[in-house]
């Protein structure tokens, strides 16, 4: 009880004491709160709104899908979180026109579909885009794809039989939101209303139905509804989400939520210098009053009771008013947001509030407590002789603590532990270059002063640096290191942001020409080079079943992961290449040789199915059994929007196998005689128009381009905390030391001008360093983390070593203001 007395009552009252004193230094804590905050706050909506936006490409925010209609229990379910519904049944039929006849794709939906995103119908004046409508078809109507137009000879407004029915054939389709890159349906599309499905009397015995469930709603109701239905899945039935059916989309995605984490985390590791160092000017100033403590009989575990009470009540107190400054700025950032650009963000949850109150807790105690801690042990006998408490013997304590606290603060802020250890590996040895530096820097000052006796301002200055190595040190490490996140931050805003950018050229492929026959691609070749549209690659493709591999047969119950088993219940698409494509990065082993029987597999699909190099599959193709080995994994950039497969085999086993081929192509904007032109000679050949998926992707690059560029100003704002906590850190040292100057007759206007020049070098010195470390982490970053090419820049070398010096003196003098002008007995009595 003695102790808890202490923690709770004794740190209560020392927190009300160094407030009352002004001893208390809340503000770098509450603004590195803020900063966390804010940023957590605005990233969470940006991302949720990233997730909303991309589930347009799937129709809904899950979709559960199967060859049996789905039990009545996840609609019931579903209702229950107050998620919305849409139902959709797939199926192959015949449709009729007078004698003609022609096999299509039928997809019959509820009054609500979709769900997210909208459907767009054939129209001159939208474009290649489409007019966008709410709904699906109204009853007796149905959409159909332009292909079919052309195929029938039909027109909108003509009357189409589909089964028993008849129907207006009402207007050409040009895009469904949940119609992926998905090869296998080859006929073209019909879109009706589910509520007319009976009375065509297609669902008869053994018909081929899809039936899909697709679900929307609050990103918590969706998450609940998933953790529910997943061990309620039996064989046949799946789970879609981006991350498994839209490859194409989910990496920029990921790619998006790593660059908010990365702001996030710097935004952490800011805040994190800035109050280790307010903790450490804090240790130096409650020396004096501890030693009174000790006089008096306070035992060790008592006053550090009372330091971890005042510690933790103060964490609290500065999350609480971080958290309240982080909601108002993030309100009215989403506010401005929603009037600028017409973009509504999301709730963020309750996740931030934790993550903040979090992170107010682990900066304190992970950067601050061990060196608050250490004040229990000062001696009494500081009473009678006052000499600077010192930081020596928790040094390595402090740097432990300090790294395990950012450790946890990775994982709380980004979730992102290859980000965090990338960020954290690179920032330690940076720290250490940092160290080397301005430690090698001292020497030279030490040399220089001898040299320059004729220069008083120059020797006053370097004998500064020299007398205070420590310090100094301390003050070059954490304003390189300050300097060096703020300009990683600009690489982020300007050249990393383009480099993923770069990723999704110009002239990427916005259209599939699907289901071109062998004897048709020369003649196909030879139209579109015609047309200027260069020669096209085109790569065959062969449907094959997976049997087995490593001799055992495969079965979706030996997998859990709901990919896996939707992986191996259906068809695979197999092609074969002379070599790697471009958008395809040889990840383990080597490449294929045309004259063995080689696979190369997708590093995704290969961790999803367990595979590895070296072990041997079995295709069933067109009724033959063709072994392969894996000789290579392969990273596959899938949104480049070229032809990529899951499983690419040698020429040799796939040369004879039935099969068509396909090409990406970019179409123009005026291709709609093109297309005509490929209907009228290749009736067979579907155009695949992905537009809409290009503008989805360039969509959530735009929405992550703002959210780092307002996010960069709070990281800034925390970064000019740090520098001034830089320089606050030394007020004291620099207090007693122009006193005896001022005393010895030095003027004040001496002492300016050498403080000016201390910390224009300073700046300089920290700005080189942290230019280079910028430069080499944004590097680092491009290559092991985004996966794209990097262009080194030259810009942040002259910027740093300006803004070094700039925000030094200006930093310098806001910290050290009014030392100059005080008294030079008021100095000397003040640290008597």
């Amino acid at each position: 009880m003695d102790w808890l007395y202490f923690f709770l009552v004794a740190g209560a009252r020392a927190l009300r004491r160094d407030w009352r004193s002004g001893e208390l230094r809340l503000l770098a804590l509450v603004i590195a709160v803020a900063a966390v905050s804010s940023v957590a706050f605005l990233a969470k909506r940006v991302e949720h709104a990233l997730d909303r936006d991309a589930s347009q490409m799937l129709g809904g925010d899950l979709v559960l899908g199967s060859g049996q209609p789905l039990p009545p229990d996840f609609a019931r379910e579903a209702a229950r979180l107050g998620l919305a519904m849409a139902t959709t049944m797939e199926f192959p039929s015949m449709l009729m026109q007078d004698e003609d006849s022609q096999l299509v794709a039928v997809k019959a939906v509820s009054g609500d579909y979709p769900l997210r995103g909208k459907v767009r119908l054939q129209d001159v004046e939208a474009g290649r885009g489409g007019r966008a409508v709410d709904g699906g078809p109204p009853s007796g109507e149905l959409w159909v794809d332009p292909q079919l137009l052309g195929l029938l000879a039909l027109t909108p407004g003509d009357t189409v039989m589909l089964g028993e029915s008849r129907f207006l054939l009402a207007a050409g389709l040009a895009h469904e939101p949940d119609r992926s890159l998905r090869f296998v349906n080859v006929a073209p599309r019909v879109l009706m209303n589910l509520d007319d499905l009976a009375a065509t009397g297609l669902l008869g015995p053994g018909a081929r139905v899809r039936h899909q469930l697709l679900l929307a709603g609050e990103p918590s109701a969706v998450s609940a509804f998933e953790r529910w239905v997943a061990p309620q899945l039996a064989s046949g039935q799946q789970l879609q989400t981006l991350e498994n059916s839209r490859p194409e989309l989910q990496n920029t995605l990921d790619r998006g939520r790593q660059f908010l984490s990365l702001v996030a985390l710097l935004t952490v590791m800011l805040a994190g210098v800035a109050v280790a160092l307010a903790a450490r000017r804090h240790y130096l100033r409650q020396g004096d009053g501890m030693a009174v403590l000790r006089c008096l009989g306070a035992s060790r575990g008592r006053l550090g009771a009372m330091v971890l009470g005042e510690g933790v009540l103060l964490a609290m107190l500065a999350s609480v008013l971080g958290l309240m400054l982080a909601g108002g700025i993030q309100a009215g950032l989403s506010t401005l947001v929603h009037h600028w650009l017409d973009v509504s963000l999301p709730a963020p949850g309750w996740l931030p509030v934790l993550q903040g109150l979090a992170t107010g807790l682990l900066l304190l105690l992970g950067f601050a407590m061990v060196p608050l801690l250490a004040l229990r042990r000062v001696a009494p006998l500081r009473v009678f002789h006052r000499d600077a408490a010192s930081l020596a013997g928790q040094r390595r304590q402090t740097l432990l603590a300090g790294f395990l606290a950012g450790l946890a603060l990775l994982l709380v802020v980004a979730g992102d532990l290859r980000l965090g250890l990338v960020l954290a590996g690179g920032f330690l040895l940076a720290i250490a270059v940092f160290a080397v530096a301005a430690a090698a820097l001292l020497g030279v000052a030490a040399l220089a002063r001898r040299q320059v006796q004729r220069h008083a301002l120059l020797r006053l200055t370097l004998a500064g640096l020299a007398r205070r190595r420590s310090l100094t040190v301390v003050q070059v490490c954490a304003l390189s290191l300050g300097l060096a996140i703020l300009l990683l931050l600009a690489l982020t805003r300007n050249d990393l942001l383009r480099g993923w950018q770069a990723t999704i050229p110009p002239d990427a492929p916005n259209a599939f020409l699907i289901n071109v026959q062998d004897d048709q691609r020369e003649d196909l070749a030879a139209i579109l080079q015609a047309r200027g549209l260069g020669d096209p690659v085109l790569m065959p493709m062969v449907r094959a079943r997976l049997l087995t591999i490593n001799e055992r047969p495969v079965s979706a119950d030996d997998y859990e992961d709901e990919r896996a088993r939707s992986m191996v219940n259906r068809d695979f698409n197999l092609s074969w290449r002379d070599d790697l494509p471009a958008s395809n990065r040889l990840a383990r082993g080597r490449w294929l040789d045309p004259a063995a029987a080689e696979a190369s597999i997708e590093s995704g699909m290969a961790r999803t199915l367990g595979l590895a190099v070296g072990d041997h599959l079995r295709f069933e193709i067109a009724g033959r059994i063709h072994d392969v080995e894996i000789v290579g994994l392969r990273d596959v950039k899938w949104d480049s929007f070229e032809v990529n497969f899951f499983a690419l085999l040698s020429e040799s086993v796939l040369r004879d196998a039935p099969g068509t081929w396909l090409t990406s192509l970019r179409l123009p904007e005026d291709s709609a005689s093109l297309q005509r032109e490929l209907l009228a000679r290749f009736p067979n050949v579907t155009v695949f128009d992905i537009d809409t998926i290009l503008a989805q992707v360039q969509a959530v690059l735009d929405q992550v381009i703002l959210a780092v560029q307002l996010l960069f100003l709070f990281t800034v704002a925390a970064g000019l905390v740090v520098l001034s906590t830089a320089f606050l850190a030394s007020r004291d040292e620099r207090m007693h030391e122009i006193a005896l100057l001022r005393t010895l007759g030095a003027s004040a206007r001496q002492l300016r001008r050498s403080l000016d020049l201390e910390l224009l070098l300073l700046g300089l010195l920290s700005g080189l360093l942290a230019a280079g470390a910028a430069i080499a982490l944004a590097q680092l970053l491009a290559g092991q983390v985004f996966d794209f090419e990097f262009d080194l820049p030259w810009w942040p070398w002259p910027l740093a070593g300006l803004a070094g010096m700039g925000l030094a003196v200006l930093g310098g003098r806001i910290a050290l203001a009014g030392i100059l002008a005080t008294p030079p007995i008021s100095s000397l009595r003040q640290l008597a």
